[in-house]
């Protein structure tokens, strides 16, 4: 079965740009670097009439490595990039809170996809949410919407975690989008 997507919930790293190496946090733009396929994917969903939204945890604001107006900072130059690519950013929703601090925005929990829906004003049957690892895709299951895997990042180890689960899997952001476009991509089965 298959459902017109109006809307996407993209997490940012892994999904969009690349992680640091190291393990560590993008602290300013000289250290983004967009992952193949994003871009263009971003385009893609831009031109099919798509809201795009991005959910993403950022722990290092509330380690004290990341300072929010660097953070905020990052972005604004990463939504000026899309918007030169042709494509668009509706909402970015962060949570930037550390990982032991028990809030309910922080993925798994579903807190951002939840306010993203929101400020879309789209229903969650419309609404698809991308990301690269475990948490994202938990994340979309305890907010009620549909996930969707991608290879990059964390994704191929992701994909055998989740291996006859029914998550849809694209190889990146770009292919999702071409399946988007095509309205080809069914949903998620429900077993979690």
């Amino acid at each position: 079965m298959t459902m017109a997507i109006k809307h996407v919930i993209l997490d940012r790293d892994g999904v969009l740009n690349l992680e640091p190496s190291d393990g560590g946090y993008v602290k300013d733009w000289s250290q983004w670097r967009w992952m193949e396929g994003a871009l263009e994917g971003l385009r893609l969903l831009h031109a099919a009439g798509i809201r795009v939204s991005v959910a993403t945890n950022q722990a290092g604001v509330g380690r004290g490595l990341v300072d929010r107006a660097d953070l905020d900072a990052i972005h604004a130059h990463m939504v000026a990039e899309v918007a030169l690519a042709a494509g668009t950013i509706a909402g970015i929703f962060v949570c930037p809170h550390a990982p032991n601090s028990r809030c309910d925005c922080r993925k798994p929990a579903p807190g951002l996809l939840v306010q993203a829906i929101d400020a879309s004003g789209i229903a969650r049957q419309a609404t698809r949410a991308i990301g690269d690892a475990l948490r994202d895709l938990e994340a979309a299951w305890a907010a009620d919407v549909s996930p969707a895997l991608v290879r990059t990042g964390k994704g191929r180890l992701t994909e055998a975690a989740v291996a006859g689960r029914g998550v849809p899997v694209f190889d990146d952001l770009r292919e999702f989008a071409v399946a988007a476009r095509s309205n080809s991509i069914p949903l998620a089965s429900d077993l979690r």
